[in-house]
């Protein structure tokens, strides 16, 4: 998943970059509703994770402005208001969930892991195809019951891949899903942890489509 962290107090916001890279997530964080504005007009997002009150205006504003505009990134409020009403205003503007400052940031990656569910499509929390399975709560994968060793790039891409199976990837999307601002992305990047990929799962579980990207391959 690729995050977008939307929040001024510095030292949070640095402890959600940390925190939530653990979970394998790439992560850009902005400190305002312009800056949130332009990064999503800018990139594609899994989920955006919103406080409400920010130093050039509302967080709901901004809220409800992408939905306005049939944006459906999902989007998990993170704030200090605490009343019943403002939960309920966040939710009826079109927030998918709503979390209290000061929260428990397992409970954030797994609110975040649930959205994710939500927006694919999916019911079951594993990921599970062609005899591989990931579990995004605790990281681990295997192939026919044996246990993975992968990097955590290499992870993201089986990741990207799994969470719709049979359906082509473009380079670019997986891309999006590696690389934040602030990182280099290398020509061949994408092409080197497939290459890997398929050393360890199989190489035909993987298939290339000329022109087009990757697709997990869903029947022999």
């Amino acid at each position: 998943m690729r995050i977008l962290v939307v929040e001024d107090d510095a030292v949070l916001s640095d402890g959600l970059k940390v925190g939530l890279a653990l979970n394998g997530w790439t992560i850009d964080a902005v400190v305002s509703c312009d800056d949130a504005r332009a990064a999503l007009a800018a990139n594609r997002f899994d989920a955006v994770v919103l406080d409400v009150m920010l130093p050039d205006g509302s967080g709901l504003g901004l809220l409800a402005n992408m939905r306005r505009e049939r944006d459906a990134t999902p989007v998990l409020l993170l704030t200090a208001l605490d009343e019943t009403a403002d939960k309920v205003r966040g939710l009826d503007t079109g927030a998918d969930d709503y979390l209290v400052k000061p929260f428990d940031l397992d409970e954030l990656s797994a609110r975040l892991r649930a959205l994710g569910r939500r927006q694919a499509g999916r019911a079951h929390p594993v990921l599970a195809a062609a005899g591989i399975a990931i579990d995004p709560a605790t990281q681990a994968a295997t192939v026919d019951g044996r246990p993975l060793s992968l990097s955590r790039r290499e992870l993201a891409v089986l990741t990207a891949l799994m969470e719709r199976p049979g359906v082509i990837r473009s380079r670019a999307e997986i891309e999006d899903r590696l690389y934040g601002w602030q990182e280099e992305v290398e020509s061949n990047a994408v092409e080197v942890h497939i290459h890997n990929l398929r050393g360890k799962i199989g190489r035909e579980a993987i298939e290339t489509v000329r022109g087009l990207g990757y697709r997990i391959r869903t029947q022999s």
